[in-house]
């Protein structure tokens, strides 16, 4: 028995050193993060007259970097979400999993999954560019069409295969994204993603990126929770310049979108599309464009800046519905965080949150630095619909009175950030939504007084 106990411990000590040599030898780094996040929040209560709801998610992460040669790595990103106090996981936020209550053994917790996996390889087949595999962020530029929705406790990874090749002040990359797989022969509720996009730096004080994106749904099962076998095709073009030109930070960006739209066409139940959906094709023909111009005054006390913002995402209107159109702009991959208020009411990437009557955001953003370490942010929007609420009936719906107007509301965000140290950083914010009648009425909401929503957040990284 003795015997057997030592040659049991040899053999451990053997390989956890062979596992530590190995480790070296492939150069294996490890990082990782937790982060829990305290809210409330009254813009998902349907009743303005009662109170919210208040939550803690945490997110926890570890990371193996590993660099297995001159011309192969990997990483590999481990997940664990969930909500203080929930026994069944699924809600405040999306967690998955067993929970996270007092009254849940944790012998009995799967919620641990993959939130990264993909390996890189350098000069692929000996061309100028590399190969990216497997499950991965894609994020482009500002986050516009592609994001990783880091704000969210699970955040948003791709399936994907990604060639990427940088070259004096370009690169250029090509992405194919399996969006959606289906067990199907004809494989016609498969999702399929082409991403080209070219970002040349240099222009006018900073970079120019290209864009063009097949988003290809033959099924329509993006735009719902099954095939409904309408086409959901979303072709994209279009472009962002940003930059500094003469001290003064600007951005500017347009795209374009087309393809068949019966999916979504025929999931806006407000509109009167329902009973065009049999048609052969309806046709989407959306824009967005989004202009900002900012000023940040590194040599004044406190390093104040100020930003104008404006974005417009077009909407559907009668004109559209009458000639077998969709004319609602559709964000993709968006991080929505990042551009519509920080209450995140206008997120829905298919109908904006609006009805598919579009987004205008007009935004007016400053911050101070009132000590090392400290940034106070503040921005007010003021959001309204692209198309004309009062003047497109059956656009409208039946829920909205003619007299609704086109305006939404507006919104007051305000944000505390503090660099605790080099691996923590503390943040707070507080944000007030005043709705106007047509934001009441889309949304069926009981009392049209102002809504609030806060949080504190605690993000350690190592």
């Amino acid at each position: 028995m003795k015997k057997n106990f030592l040659t049991a411990v040899a053999i451990t000590v053997i390989a956890f050193f062979v596992a530590a040599e190995i480790a070296v030898a492939a150069d294996v780094s490890f990082s990782g993060q937790l982060r829990s996040r305290f809210e409330y929040n009254e813009q998902t209560d349907a009743n303005a007259a009662t109170d919210g709801d208040d939550f803690i998610a945490t997110r926890m992460r570890l990371n193996a970097n590993v660099n297995i040669n001159d011309s192969t790595s990997a990483f590999i990103q481990m997940q664990s979400q969930r909500i203080w106090g929930n026994a069944t996981g699924g809600s405040g936020g999306g967690t998955t999993g067993s929970g996270n209550a007092s009254f849940t053994p944790s012998d009995g917790d799967n919620s641990v999954g993959l939130h990264q996996a993909y390996f890189t390889l350098k000069n692929f087949a000996g061309t100028p560019a590399d190969l990216k595999l497997g499950r991965q962020q894609v994020v482009l530029d500002g986050h516009r069409l592609f994001g990783h929705t880091g704000w969210t406790t699970g955040a948003n990874t791709h399936d994907a295969v990604r060639l990427t090749h940088k070259g004096g002040n370009h690169t250029l990359t090509y992405a194919y994204i399996l969006a959606g797989e289906s067990a199907d022969v004809g494989q016609t509720q498969d999702i399929d993603v082409h991403l080209a996009h070219a970002n040349f730096q240099g222009i006018l004080g900073g970079g120019l990126s290209l864009y063009y994106v097949a988003f290809l749904d033959g099924c329509g099962s993006s735009a719902g929770t099954s095939c409904n076998n309408l086409a959901n095709d979303i072709h994209t073009i279009g472009f962002r310049q940003a930059g500094q030109l003469f001290g003064i930070n600007y951005r500017g960006e347009y795209y374009h979108q087309w393809g068949d739209a019966r999916a979504d066409a025929s999931l806006q139940t407000s509109q009167d599309f329902a009973a065009n959906t049999v048609e052969s094709v309806i046709d989407r023909d959306a824009y967005m464009f989004g202009l900002r111009i900012g000023k940040k005054f590194n040599n004044v006390a406190m390093k104040p800046s100020l930003t104008i913002w404006y974005d417009q995402l077009s909407g559907t209107d009668d004109g559209d519905i009458s000639g077998n159109e969709w004319g609602t702009f559709n964000t993709l991959f968006d991080t929505g965080h990042k551009f519509y208020g920080h209450m995140d009411v206008f997120l829905s990437n298919r109908n904006l949150g609006t009805g598919a009557l579009g987004l205008i955001d007009m935004a007016l953003k400053g911050s101070i630095q009132p000590m090392p370490g400290w940034t106070v942010k503040a921005a007010f929007h003021w959001f309204e619909t692209d198309t004309s609420a009062s003047g497109n009936p059956n656009s409208v719906g039946s829920t909205v009175a003619d007299g609704a107007g086109d305006e939404l509301g507006t919104e007051v965000d305000l944000q505390l950030i503090h660099k605790y140290n080099a691996n923590t950083k503390i943040s707070a914010g507080y944000s007030i939504f005043a709705p106007s009648q047509l934001f009441v009425e889309q949304r069926s909401i009981v009392g049209s007084s102002e809504l609030e929503w806060a949080y504190v957040m605690f993000d350690v990284k190592f």
